[in-house]
């Protein structure tokens, strides 16, 4: 920006001393009453160039590239809070005094209203008749509570629980609450699975972490027959590389490879996808699955991390059933927050 100049005229009494105390370079009250004086048009053109940017960037946020730093992952799993980038805009209007700038503010204002103002103002699925009611958390390995986060997931009222992370040999202390409360019960690795109806055919699922932490069941309820997988997928990682999510991705696609394979006209996938729907990583599993909070939850659905969640990583996605109501529950001794699905055939 250049500031403008006046013609020098010569040192006076009153004018010898007016730049005493004054840093080269520094305007002065007369320039930015100067600059004031602009058309208001003229003063707000690089906050109206921010916020067209800042329009471009949500709405086209799957151009952009994923390298360096598979940086387009990155905004999409925060996609969301890109609605803060309007702030700046909004106190550039208002600094510059600048109508240009304030209607620019509108553009992305509407764009973010566009994609997100369904989950912000919206009522969900309102809730009703249900045949199957799912909850899946990823208790934390750490989890200094487990009995106090098995007993505050039976206040659900859940047909079936699912949990990931369990740690080895750690199954038992969930399942002192869960058992009695649940006839049916599996597990695999890491991951497991309790159920009011009948658990048959359990498999472990191989995602190619070297160890399991997936498995497929089907559950025989009264209405038919659902094939169920619980997940645990790699997680991502901040590092010199920038935002890690090769091994992540890997997973996904394993797990699409199951799930697109999988005969069975009712599908549910219960788990940590360790990635948000926007997040083009997912898209192996978004393409045939629906997103039971994108369906008919309220708010964002964020559920990481628990004490002030920002990413909506917890997911049950459904394949032949229609979501009624879904919602992200209370926070437990995880560092996750559970997620549940009211589901109908």
């Amino acid at each position: 920006m250049t500031w403008p100049t006046t013609t020098p005229t010569p040192a006076g009494p009153e004018t010898a001393g007016a730049g005493r105390g004054r840093r080269r370079g520094v305007p002065s009250r007369a320039d930015l009453a100067a600059l004031m004086r602009r058309p208001a048009w003229r003063r707000g053109r690089f906050v109206a160039a921010y916020a067209v940017l800042v329009a471009l960037l949500m709405a086209g946020h799957s151009l952009v590239p994923n390298t360096p730093g598979q940086i387009g992952s990155l905004l999409e799993t925060f996609l969301p809070w890109t609605g803060f980038l309007i702030v700046p805009v909004l106190l550039g209007a208002a600094l510059r005094r600048s109508w240009t700038a304030l209607v620019a503010a509108v553009l992305p204002a509407v764009v973010w209203l566009a994609m997100f103002g369904g989950a912000l103002f919206g009522s969900g699925g309102g809730g009703g008749p249900y045949d199957l009611r799912v909850v899946t958390h990823n208790i934390n390995a750490e989890n200094p509570d487990p009995a106090g986060t098995a007993r505050s997931l039976l206040n659900a009222g859940a047909d079936v629980v699912a949990l990931e992370e369990i740690p080895s040999g750690q199954r038992g202390r969930y399942g002192a609450v869960l058992d009695g409360a649940y006839a049916h019960h599996a597990s695999e690795g890491t991951v497991a699975l309790w159920s009011r109806f009948p658990i048959q055919n359990v498999t472990p699922v191989d995602v190619g972490m070297g160890w399991t932490r997936a498995l497929r069941a089907e559950l025989a309820t009264p209405k038919g027959t659902v094939a169920v997988y619980v997940a645990h997928l790699a997680s991502v990682r901040f590092g010199p590389g920038g935002f890690g999510i090769s091994q992540r991705d890997d997973t996904v696609k394993r797990l699409a490879q199951y799930v697109d394979a999988d005969p069975a006209r009712h599908v549910v996938l219960l788990g940590d996808l360790n990635g948000t729907v926007a997040d083009r990583g997912l898209k192996p599993l978004t393409d045939g699955l629906t997103d039971a909070q994108d369906a008919a939850g309220s708010g964002f659905g964020f559920t990481w991390p628990a004490s002030f969640p920002m990413a909506a990583i917890d997911h049950v996605l459904v394949r032949g059933l229609h979501t009624v109501d879904a919602s992200v529950l209370p926070k437990t001794s995880s560092d996750h927050r559970p997620v549940k699905a009211d589901l109908k055939f």
